[in-house]
């Protein structure tokens, strides 16, 4: 078992969910009140997705730099000393909508995705649920992702959908673009990605770059469970919250996010480990001369 300590994320709303049909966070005054719980129970990083302001479109993502400074200013108030995570995910090559953002709140951290997938999910009655579309993140635009952070002092953290893109990320290491601690994230139940199994898991910490911090995203019911258990053993990072699951240990629907991280905490405590403070992962992650 793993002594070290576990630091956790959470996410706290996602991209496209419906807040009248889940309860999911909109405003930045939910927004707060949804990673205070959260901070209450152990998470030291929230990651933020932004959503329109308007009445009726809080279902659909925003770039507006002001929202993300409103949003994340109420965050930081109600959680003193929290990291900030910010999405960065677009289709297409222009990165303009994040890259306002980045320089707008400068997080100490950013999702970078790191390769390209066919994002699809299928029906049971064979029909698409959504028409089938390319998730690209060619190099080029993985580098100008790296190049924004790199102007903000943001830490990259490495979405990996796929094996494949896992053993980018190394490749990445070795071109010289990774500056500091390489983090990874195993994204782990998207339907046309990596699918969240621990036979899967215990093999993917061998292609990771040299010297990385890693964690899962494990997307889905009751049974991300025991996976997020043996991400713990195996002395990962733990992270969920109502982007990634709906649905507690044993099947009961979470009515928010603290409940989620309390039970991602008790993950950490039956593998042996602790708590990592917001300081003690910033330590972890090599965030000391990162400005928040």
């Amino acid at each position: 078992m793993s002594t070290d300590k576990a630091i956790l994320t959470c996410a706290l709303t996602g991209v496209l969910t419906n807040p009248k049909q889940y309860p999911v966070p909109v405003t930045p005054a939910q927004m707060a009140a949804e990673a205070r719980d959260a901070f209450n129970a152990g998470a030291s990083i929230m990651h933020v997705h932004l959503r329109m302001q308007e009445e009726g479109y809080g279902h659909m993502p925003s770039w507006d730099p002001e929202v993300a400074a409103t949003v994340c200013d109420a965050i930081r108030e109600a959680c003193p000393g929290v990291i900030i995570n910010l999405t960065t995910g677009v289709v297409g090559k222009d990165i303009s909508g994040p890259a306002a953002c980045i320089r707008r709140i400068k997080p100490e951290i950013a999702a970078c995705n790191a390769g390209s997938l066919n994002y699809l999910k299928i029906k049971e009655d064979g029909q698409w649920a959504w028409p089938p579309m390319v998730f690209d993140n060619p190099v080029a635009k993985v580098q100008a992702m790296l190049d924004v952070m790199a102007e903000t002092h943001t830490h990259p953290e490495f979405e990996c959908f796929d094996v494949g893109i896992v053993r980018s990320v190394a490749m990445f290491q070795k071109a010289g673009l990774i500056p500091g601690t390489p983090e990874v994230n195993f994204v782990m139940g998207v339907a046309s990605g990596m699918p969240c199994d621990i036979d899967l898991l215990n093999l993917l910490p061998r292609w990771l770059p040299t010297g990385a911090v890693w964690q899962a995203t494990l997307i889905g019911r009751g049974e991300i469970w025991p996976v997020h258990q043996r991400v713990a053993e195996l002395g990962g990072m733990l992270r969920t919250g109502l982007e990634d699951t709906f649905y507690l240990p044993g099947g009961a629907r979470a009515t928010g996010n603290g409940v989620l991280i309390e039970a991602l905490a008790q993950c950490a405590h039956h593998a042996g480990r602790a708590i990592a403070s917001p300081a003690e992962a910033r330590e972890l992650l090599g965030l000391g001369l990162v400005s928040a």
